[in-house]
């Protein structure tokens, strides 16, 4: 049965699963496993567990900006904008708050004038181009005037702004987390290394295309809002290294499964860079990628569309109902899965 309508994609969720705070310490977060023959109930740490000598864990080492600026129009209204995508050197598409006070020609004024946004032009989506004037290093005070971009379902205040941060992240561009990373320590990570397994960067910078909601009923009318990626010639040299001795490709995040799979074909992962808007949903042959490691997705969205891809529909819906029965905690700063592909 081929699962087309956006509806098949739907569970009940009580609100009081959606974390608001992430787990202290970062491995302590619960792990459900999804097998094919079962599921398993651990904490994250156990992970390494499952992992055997000459096996790849990838991640995805961007780094999200603190893309949230808080401003004041000329006459001193209060104006949002989110960083979405630098579209030149000074320029970005954002998103603004409110729109109405954002007109093309409008000056919204950040940290008392150390920063100011021109808006230039209206896009298609809503959001806005906008051209900055500083003086300095624009990164330098972004990380001094900005915040966090954590998604609307996270009501509390981030109280360590590393949080939203993997402990590996290290190139800015990203407009929300890869979250499926935020759960490995320094130290999970060397004892990973010390069984014989290769841990292999690729970049995704994560817009926020990514978390919006599916509209059309029907999944194939969806489009996706394309994703600055790259692969390097190392990366792809150990994966397929690596596929060709018999070890297993396990990525951290959807992030680095939409990566792998744009950058591969039928003779494996090629070194690339660019911008991708590949859709997965089930019925999609995966070329690469042998287990996952992800967090609980909104209903309907299309990362709930790529795992049950990946593990099979029935699966995840069942993976779901009983993560929602024994309370597991959901979304960005939630519990964890390991998803076995299921082979077609």
């Amino acid at each position: 049965m081929m699962y087309e309508k956006t509806s098949d994609f739907f569970y009940e969720l009580p609100e009081e699963l959606i974390a608001q705070t992430p787990a202290e310490p970062r491995d302590s977060s619960r792990l459900l496993v999804v097998g094919q023959d079962g599921l398993e109930h651990r904490i994250f740490r156990d992970i390494k567990e499952y992992f055997k000598p000459g096996d790849v864990l990838v991640i995805n080492d961007t780094r999200v900006l603190p893309a949230r600026l808080l401003g004041q129009t000329v006459h001193g209204g209060a104006m949002e904008f989110l960083l979405l995508k630098r579209v030149g050197l000074d320029e970005w598409e954002v998103l603004v708050k409110p729109g109405k006070k954002a007109k093309p020609g409008a000056v919204i004024s950040f940290g008392e004038g150390l920063l100011k946004g021109h808006v230039l032009e209206t896009t298609e989506s809503g959001g806005r181009i906008v051209r900055f004037e500083y003086e300095g290093v624009f990164e330098e005070l972004l990380e001094k005037l900005g915040q966090m971009p954590l998604p609307p379902y996270i009501t509390k205040k981030l109280e360590d702004q590393t949080r939203y941060q993997t402990v590996y992240a290290s190139h800015d561009g990203s407009a929300a987390a890869p979250t499926a990373g935020l759960h490995f320590t320094p130290e999970l990570m060397e004892e990973i290394k010390a069984m014989g397994v290769t841990i292999v960067p690729v970049l995704l910078h994560v817009g926020l295309g990514t978390f919006r909601p599916v509209k059309a009923e029907n999944i194939a009318d969806h489009q996706m809002h394309s994703e600055y990626f790259e692969v390097s010639q190392e990366s792809a040299d150990i994966i397929n290294k690596a596929r060709k001795n018999g070890g297993r490709i396990i990525c951290t995040g959807t992030t680095s499964v939409r990566t792998l799979e744009s950058a591969s074909d039928e003779n494996g992962v090629k070194a690339m860079s660019g911008w991708t808007d590949i859709f997965i949903t089930p019925g999609y042959k995966f070329k690469v990628v042998d287990k996952l490691i992800t967090n609980f997705h909104l209903p309907e969205s299309t990362l709930l569309m790529l795992v049950s891809a990946f593990a099979g529909y029935d699966t995840m819906m069942n993976a779901y109902k009983t993560a929602v029965d024994m309370r597991y905690r959901f979304f960005s700063f939630g519990d964890a899965m390991l998803l076995t592909r299921k082979e077609i």
